[in-house]
């Protein structure tokens, strides 16, 4: 149980490793199970990765997809990582996934949480987690200093949780206890910027750098 990092000549050499991995581990726990989760961030870093396994081989019909973490908004806005998803992701042979989506449509987040709650249970353990990580060490919507950070990171906490402390629209994400179960965890990152965060995450607590949460236990894929 440790933290292993890959360092990558290039971002498409990463991309093209990282895709290989992540539908790998998909299809090995297709050959034992009837069904495996993919949980992913939004933002555009994963989009190379996202469009390569998009096309690879294997049931997707079997595997369902969902996000770290959402914003309040419906899968048609630009700021929506559904949106970005869809474009990215749920295409080409994986258009056959099932996507549970975190935005419901509900008027708050608030409202969705417990049809989530039962939507998601199902699904966990994560089979195959893939985190994405901010220059303030923040992962899915689990901010540093945020109350509700600490709730989510408590190990009792419920798997979905709606968050109200952020600046821009209200959020849903995967809270720890969800995320941390996963099968096979990744953290995605690029940039001196992001590979020095994470040297700093490494001495905090997951308060004060969530991702330090999930360091334990992982695999880092970073390109310049």
């Amino acid at each position: 149980m440790s933290m292993e990092f890959i360092e990558y000549p290039d971002r498409e050499m990463l991309a093209l490793f990282l895709a290989s991995k992540l539908a790998g581990q998909l299809s090995q726990h297709l050959r034992v199970s009837d069904g495996a989760s993919l949980c992913v961030p939004g933002g555009t870093t994963p989009a190379p990765v996202f469009e390569m396994l998009s096309a690879s081989e294997l049931d997707w019909s079997r595997v369902t997809v969902m996000l770290n973490d959402e914003r309040w908004v419906d899968g048609q806005n630009p700021r929506s990582n559904s949106r970005l998803l869809h474009q990215h992701l749920l295409r080409d042979k994986a258009q056959a996934a099932r996507y549970l989506d975190l935005y419901t449509g509900d008027a708050t987040p608030e409202e969705a949480v417990p049809a989530l709650t039962e939507a998601v249970a199902p699904h966990l353990p994560i089979t195959v987690l893939l985190l994405g990580m901010g220059n303030d060490m923040h992962t899915a919507s689990l901010f540093p200093a945020a109350s509700e950070t600490v709730l989510a990171l408590a190990p009792d906490a419920p798997p979905v949780m709606a968050i109200r402390s952020v600046k821009d629209e209200p959020r849903l994400t995967l809270t720890a206890s969800a995320l941390r179960g996963a099968i096979h965890t990744h953290l995605l990152i690029t940039g001196a910027d992001k590979r020095e965060a994470l040297e700093r995450a490494q001495k905090l607590d997951p308060t004060e750098a969530p991702i330090r949460e999930f360091l334990s236990d992982i695999t880092v894929h970073w390109a310049e």
